[in-house]
């Protein structure tokens, strides 16, 4: 078992930045492939950004390649997204997720944290 708890939401203005963090407890971190998605109201949840286990590769959706960075840290367990050049529509709860390879598929995602609410005002 892999628990995941996210932090680093809220609101922020467009153009503005957040960085969000997901912290990792239970089995070995560096074991797994991370990797971050978001949800809006009465939308699916869509792929944002993932990250091989050795942060070797990072993939990306189209809408936020340039503006968003997935990195991790091993040593602490924790991933993160730096999230630049905020727009309204990447407002969103977000959530991080664990899987044995990087993936922009959300069915393949076996751990998945509780998510954080992301709002970015007009």
């Amino acid at each position: 078992q892999v628990q995941l708890v996210e932090s680093g939401g809220g609101l922020v203005q467009a153009g503005g930045s957040l960085r969000l963090s997901c912290a990792a407890s239970g089995r070995t971190f560096s074991g797994y492939a991370m990797g971050w998605f978001r949800q809006a109201p009465g939308k699916e949840r869509e792929f944002v950004a993932a990250i091989t286990w050795s942060g070797g590769y990072t993939y990306y959706a189209d809408s936020v390649k340039g503006r968003f960075t997935i990195s991790r840290d091993n040593a602490k367990s924790t991933q993160y997204l730096q999230m630049n050049s905020l727009k309204p529509g990447d407002t969103a709860v977000y959530y991080c997720a664990a899987n044995i390879r990087a993936s922009n598929i959300r069915s393949e995602y076996d751990y998945w944290g509780q998510g954080t609410q992301v709002t970015v005002s007009s």
